[in-house]
């Protein structure tokens, strides 16, 4: 079973046990988290697609640890000018390991009587 699920503005395919860098989120290491935006999920018998989240579902992971990434420069230059500039530049990023895949949809279809 794997799912699609989005985090700061970002796409990340997830499967249970994976190990992912994120754009940072709140929490110490240890601490659950709760992805709930989830595009899309397959367990093995077909895909089910969202529009554009599928209802209900739910990843849920562990925050493993809160580092950053590693450094970028960032330079700047006109020609014939004598501009210059040079800029570092590192993305805080919190590791998590994925825990559990939740469709939590089997339940809803239940209480619409629409």
């Amino acid at each position: 079973m794997f799912a699609v699920v989005r985090t700061g503005g970002k796409q990340y395919r997830v499967q249970k046990d994976d190990v992912i860098k994120v754009e940072r989120l709140p929490g110490e290491p240890g601490a659950a988290v709760e992805l709930d935006q989830v595009l899309m999920l397959d367990d093995g018998k077909g895909p089910t697609v969202g529009s554009p989240l599928v209802d209900g579902a739910v990843v849920s992971a562990t925050v493993l640890d809160q580092t950053r990434a590693d450094k970028i420069i960032v330079f700047k230059k006109k020609r014939r000018k004598n501009y210059r500039r040079t800029h570092g530049h590192r993305q805080y990023q919190t590791v998590l390991r994925i825990t559990d895949i939740l469709a939590g949809g089997a339940g809803k279809g239940e209480g619409e009587n629409s």
